[in-house]
């Protein structure tokens, strides 16, 4: 459809402009708390609030301190807070059993904070990397990350995630096949209601370097994740993967990182019409926080429009470290 409108006198954009009242009026797309989901890290301990060095202002806590966080999240109305352990180097093993134990850190964190703030829906992360020694996100056998065993694997962890009362699941792995086994699998047991939100378009980035320090797999990682991340060239693969994971019962799908790809959302949401999430990943989030601390921009306005920018591209939603921040901002107006 060509917009209709008449020539400049009779036309003036800039009447639109003149007053925040008709700016609120006409403006095409709004942020709002219900927009947001909150990643937060995990670790040992009790009363530990840790500093994440290449990612000021976030931290890894202990499960007591992330129930707090769950509750301040909830008054914010952010709906949803979103566990990645760190785990303690040695229960990292070649088998990643720790993964799928109901004793493990994610699994202790959903319990804890589905009994004391039930309100908040708690996702959780299905991939080996913070368990496995070689630290990728699917077993390593001579040099090679194989697939079908680590679909295997990562059905174990899920089950127990959903046990522990995970309402949404995310799995960020890559593998292929790996949402019709989940999906397959909660229905086999029982797990009927828990959503699957699949990592579909992750790309091989190194936009993801401070998470990886966040949740200990740096130093572990041998090699790289390009031969089940995609490459950061390609786009119309996105779509077949999408096309793929929607098909096998993912209930909503999510591209990563987030601003370097914001083509693909679009993409993705006009393609699909389907629940389309973006990641606004670790390094998005250090750049922008070291700008605002070096005073090379303002921090709170950057922080809402590369929010707003998501919504524009079609999200319907965004994980993002900013969300306590960003949800404090927008109800103070």
């Amino acid at each position: 459809m060509q917009p209709i409108q008449a020539p400049f006198p009779a036309t003036r954009f800039r009447r639109s402009r003149a007053r925040a009242a008709t700016r609120a009026l006409t403006r095409e797309t709004t942020l709002t708390a219900d927009d947001l989901i909150w990643p937060v890290f995990l670790r040992d301990g009790e009363g530990v609030e840790e500093e994440v060095p290449s990612m000021p202002g976030v931290f890894r806590r202990s499960v007591d301190r992330v129930v707090e966080a769950a509750a301040e999240a909830h008054a914010l109305g952010i709906p949803a807070i979103c566990l990645f352990p760190y785990t303690d180097p040695d229960r990292k093993t070649k088998d990643c059993a720790e993964a799928w134990n109901p004793e493990n850190l994610s699994n202790r964190a959903t319990r804890a904070i589905k009994a004391e703030v039930p309100g908040i829906a708690v996702m959780t992360d299905v991939a080996l990397d913070p368990y496995n020694i070689d630290g990728h996100d699917g077993f390593v056998h001579a040099g090679r990350v194989v697939n079908d065993e680590t679909v295997e694997a990562l059905v174990r962890q899920a089950l127990s995630q959903a046990e522990a009362g995970a309402d949404i699941i995310g799995p960020s792995d890559m593998m292929d096949g790996r949402i019709g086994a989940l999906r397959d699998a909660l229905e086999a047991e029982g797990h009927h209601d828990v959503m699957l939100m699949s990592y579909a378009a992750k790309y091989a980035s190194a936009f993801y370097g401070p998470f990886r320090d966040a949740v200990g797999a740096s130093g572990a990682l041998k090699g790289d994740k390009k031969t089940y991340q995609m490459d950061p060239g390609n786009s119309d693969e996105a779509l077949r993967l999408v096309t793929r994971d929607l098909s096998e019962g993912a209930d909503a799908v999510m591209v990563k990182p987030g601003m370097p790809y914001l083509d693909i959302c679009r993409r993705v949401k006009d393609g699909f019409g389907a629940p389309t999430f973006a990641y606004q990943v670790s390094g998005e989030y250090a750049m922008i926080e070291a700008a605002a601390r070096n005073g090379w921009v303002d921090g709170e306005r950057v922080m809402l429009e590369s929010l707003l920018a998501f919504k524009r591209a079609g999200c319907d939603g965004i994980l993002t470290y900013f969300a306590p921040r960003a949800a404090r901002a927008l109800r103070e107006g």
